[in-house]
């Protein structure tokens, strides 16, 4: 099927390709951006919407810098594409629902307002609050675009405890603040984006050890997911859920001994977007198994019936 007919009447499969290559878009951007952080080009691109203010592409005066940065500008195009090209297959597919739509919508928006976010951060001089504000809604976009590919994709589900719900919601919500505490180690330290730019203004060390006690009662979180998913198809995803986080605490150690290499650090960003997604993918699994104890109960026991007919 080519890309012509897929948009025009696409399959639940390309659907849900779609909504894969949002996801991996919008965690691609994180780690550009990143990129252009790390290699000290965020302001290579000295202000916005244009390059520079008599110019919308860097000129020769600004260096490879200029280069990165802008290089970082257009592939946010790239994910423009993605975000029409996803919200044109789930409005032409018939098994769309109306919160598909809705959602669809959401993230296609969500690019656009993601780009004045970040040329606010080059007027500010990359500073490191909006600098977290810019990454963390990268993040929200991600947790979108799994949403999507969950509500695409058909998928059976067993029973689940009924305080699986609550605690899968608790270990996410600690996972954002994990994630946002990273940030605020991040704006304390190296990797400022520019020799010039500001710096937030905490103890690095001490926003590091903060950091790893939240991360320690995340992982405290996990392992009792897994304890009360054990025996449901849900506990795969607190398996994969743990097996991200292990990752990330052995970069994160790793980089902080080595004094943080930007190829660790690098990595330990793309880490944070999977860790995202993962988390989010566990409350999803969860909260889809839950609602099959939702049903009423004379439909539960009618199914049983048909059950032993059979």
């Amino acid at each position: 099927m080519g890309v012509k007919s897929a948009l025009l009447s696409p399959d639940r499969v390309t659907v849900e390709r779609w909504a894969w290559a949002s996801v991996v878009a919008n965690t691609v951007i994180v780690l550009t951006g990143g990129l252009v952080r790390l290699t000290g080009s965020g302001l290579g691109c000295p202000s916005w919407p244009r390059c520079t203010d008599e110019s919308f592409v860097p000129h020769r005066e600004l260096g490879i810098h200029g280069v990165i940065e802008f290089g970082n500008r257009m592939l946010t195009y790239a994910l423009v594409a993605v975000a029409i090209g996803t919200l044109i297959a789930i409005w032409r597919w018939a098994g769309a629902t109306p919160f598909t739509r809705r959602l669809a919508v959401v993230l296609a928006l969500g690019i656009p307002f993601q780009g004045v976010i970040g040329g606010i951060t080059v007027l500010t001089d990359l500073n490191p609050w909006i600098v977290s504000l810019h990454l963390l809604l990268s993040m929200a976009l991600i947790v979108g675009s799994v949403l999507l590919v969950v509500r695409v994709r058909p998928e059976a589900a067993t029973p689940v405890p009924a305080r699986s719900v609550a605690l899968s919601q608790v270990t996410f919500a600690v996972l954002v603040v994990v994630v946002y505490l990273g940030t605020m180690v991040t704006g304390s330290g190296p990797h400022a984006g520019d020799a010039s730019s500001p710096r937030n203004g905490l103890d690095p060390h001490v926003m590091s050890h903060v950091h790893a006690a939240g991360v320690y009662v995340l992982l405290a979180l996990t392992l009792a997911t897994i304890v009360v998913l054990r025996g449901t198809a849900a506990v795969r995803f607190a398996f994969l859920l743990l097996a991200v986080e292990l990752l990330q605490v052995t970069i994160g150690l790793v980089q902080y001994l080595t004094d943080l290499p930007v190829a660790l650090v690098a990595a330990h960003l793309v880490g944070a977007a999977i860790l995202v997604a993962s988390g989010a993918r566990l409350v999803l699994a969860v909260r889809s198994a839950a609602k099959v104890d939702e049903r009423p109960l004379a439909t539960q026991s009618g199914d049983s019936a048909s059950t032993q007919l059979r």
